[in-house]
């Protein structure tokens, strides 16, 4: 059975947007993984179809009511992973992006206005998963990037299968810098070890280039990467 990903959402308009384009656009035209829409206000009742209300203890703007929210998840319900999209949520890590690829699918809630009554969080056992330390309109462009994230791990959707294992965070460190043809542009020159065919100087190269590069930008990564890894 293939990844199955179901998104809640109150703009279900917006998808596949940039899912439906280039590798995770061909992995869905060819069934590899699946993509459904469920429209969030379809669960809501009266006339108006209210999704949010004031928050309890006053404050600017509005939130998603648990009963309309549950409703939804309820419909969507099986035994995949319920993520919403959420700032104080865990960060996404390469680690759950594979462990989430391994699985069968997940069910995403995309939150907007204020955030999701904090019962249905608790109620429907959510795991809050945050992009960043930033906020965004709405769950919708978070859940266009863990997607990504995943679906460019399942089978088949790579064509090179090992391009994925040396990327940045697959090892613990950021990626070593990448170079191509032409040999000489604008004065700068392609590092002779690359060109030299001695394979082992070059995976020395850029194993401590990578870790330079970590030490450099990334200091919590450096902090936590193993010393037994370390280039010697």
């Amino acid at each position: 059975m293939s990844f199955r990903a179901t998104v809640l959402t109150l703009y279900p308009e917006m998808f596949p947007g940039p899912l439906g384009i280039s590798l995770a656009g061909k992995a869905l035209a060819e069934e590899k993984w699946r993509l459904e829409t469920v429209q969030i206000r379809d669960f809501a009742e009266g006339r108006h179809r209210m999704v949010d209300d004031t928050p309890a203890g006053g404050g600017a703007g509005m939130v998603m009511k648990p009963d309309v929210v549950a409703r939804a998840i309820d419909h969507a319900a099986d035994e995949r992973p319920r993520l919403l999209m959420s700032p104080r949520g865990k960060p996404l890590t390469q680690k759950r992006v594979r462990a989430l690829a391994e699985g069968p699918g997940a069910i995403i809630l995309c939150g907007r206005f204020e955030g999701v009554d904090e019962r249905v969080i608790e109620a429907r056992d959510l795991e809050e998963v945050s992009i960043g330390d930033y906020i965004l309109s709405g769950g919708e462009t978070a859940a266009f990037v863990l997607l990504d994230a995943v679906v460019r791990l399942l089978p088949g959707v790579m064509g090179n299968e090992q391009s994925g294992e040396t990327e940045s965070f697959e090892t613990g460190l950021l990626e070593h810098p990448h170079y191509t043809r032409p040999q000489q542009w604008e004065g700068r020159s392609i590092p002779d070890v690359l060109t030299s065919g001695n394979h082992g100087a070059i995976d020395k190269w850029r194993r401590a280039e990578a870790e330079r590069i970590t030490r450099e930008r990334r200091p919590d990564l450096w902090k936590a990467y193993p010393e037994t890894g370390k280039a010697k």
